[in-house]
This record gives structure tokens, C-alpha cells and sequence, in this order.
């Protein structure tokens, strides 16, 4: 991946340094190196990368200094695509964070060692896609059951579900299942017309919105 340019924030010496060379090893320009959450919107203002990836908890209170660099160099650069990094599933930071708009990511740092899928999820944000932690669709789905409002869903309904809510696309889905695309798109039609939020595709980003608010308000 030549010429894209990464950012990285985070106050773990080892993680920061191991993640810039994962990047640099794959292509990644590297332009700077993060520990402080308040040196993160100057920096990203003046050197404009591609890519800022970020730990939600950053000095001095370790809570959520990081997220709220994220937002505000959301707000700033708004083309910057961002990958914010967590050790726990943090429902409602997240939740909050990836409604700001396309080219949002939140993973937990673990999935970091699985490389292949990581670099992937860096260029799937990248591109303009939203990536959510398959840990966090499980927190959201667990912290509702007492209201399941997936009730009506068959099995397989839930699981095409889960990898939509991860954005992945029809195409996407259907690989990672083993089935055709229109097999994927049959399931997609009716699982909207079952959470009654229309049929129409307008996209990742907007099916992944459209997951997130119905189990935010559920």
C-alpha cells in the first residue's frame, strides 16, 4: 500500500512502535507517532494522514482521551479514516464514535495480532467503510436479550445480521458464509422487512447506522 500515510496515538510504547512497523513492513508511510491525546488534533491538522489509529484511553486519566481526539479530529479532518483501538467492548463510546460518519473502525487491541484481518480492517476503513469488532456486536446483542428485538430472525437471519453490522458488504457476507450473493441479498430483504427499516441498500455505511441505532433503541 504505498503512499498511504498512518498516524498512530498511543501512550504503550511497545503496541506503538510493534503497530508502526506492522504498518511500514506493509506499505504504510508512517508520519507520526502519538503518546499524548493532546498533541493528536495539532498533529493531525498539520500532517493530514490517511489513516489515525488510536487507543480509546490515553494519559493523563486513561478514560476516554482518546475518543474524544477521535471526535474532535473527526470534526477538524473529516477525511481522515480512523481506527480507534480498545482492550474492552465499549458499547456506548463506540456506538457514539461510529454515528459520526463513514470511515470509522473499532476493534479490540487483540485482534491486532490476527494480521491478515487487521491490515484488512485498516483498508476497509480506509476506503470508506465501517468496521465494527465482532465483540461489540455481541456486547449489543447480549445487553438487549431481555428485549430481544431480534426474536423474529432464524438463526442464519442473525448471523447475516452480525456480519452486516461488522460492514461487510452482500459480496462480502456471501464469503465469508460460503453462499451466493443473492442468497446473501434474499436474506438482507427480509431481515429489514422483519426489523421494518425498509428494504432499500443504500450502502455499508447505512446498513451498519441502521444495526447500530435499531440495537441502541431497542
Amino acid at each position: 500500500m504505498p503512499g498511504i500515510t498512518a498516524m498512530i496515538a498511543d501512550d504503550d510504547v511497545l503496541l506503538r512502535e510493534g503497530l508502526a512497523s506492522l504498518l511500514t513492513q506493509s506499505g504504510y508511510d508512517v508520519v507520526a507517532q502519538v503518546a499524548e491525546a493532546t498533541r493528536i488534533l495539532e498533529l493531525a491538522q498539520e500532517l493530514e494522514p490517511q489513516l489515525l489509529i488510536i487507543d480509546i484511553r490515553m494519559p493523563p486519566t486513561h478514560t476516554i482521551e482518546g475518543l474524544i481526539a477521535a471526535k474532535a479530529v473527526r470534526a477538524e479532518v473529516p477525511s481522515i479514516a480512523i481506527m480507534v483501538l480498545s482492550s474492552y467492548a465499549e458499547v456506548e463510546h463506540a456506538i457514539e464514535l461510529l454515528a459520526s460518519g463513514p470511515r470509522i473502525g473499532y476493534l479490540l487491541k487483540q485482534r491486532i495480532s490476527m494480521v491478515s484481518d487487521f491490515l484488512s480492517s485498516l483498508e476497509r476503513v480506509r476506503v470508506g467503510e465501517s468496521v465494527i469488532d465482532p465483540a461489540l456486536v455481541q456486547e449489543l446483542v447480549l445487553a438487549r436479550r431481555a428485549r430481544d428485538p431480534l426474536a423474529g430472525l432464524t438463526p442464519r437471519e442473525r448471523e447475516v445480521l452480525s456480519l452486516m453490522a461488522q460492514g461487510r458488504s452482500n459480496l462480502g457476507i456471501a464469503r465469508v458464509l460460503t453462499v451466493s450473493e443473492t442468497t446473501v441479498e434474499k436474506h438482507v430483504h427480509r431481515i429489514l422487512g422483519k426489523l421494518d427499516l425498509g428494504d432499500e441498500d443504500d450502502g455499508d455505511h447505512r446498513r451498519v447506522l441502521a444495526v447500530i441505532a435499531f440495537l441502541d433503541n431497542a
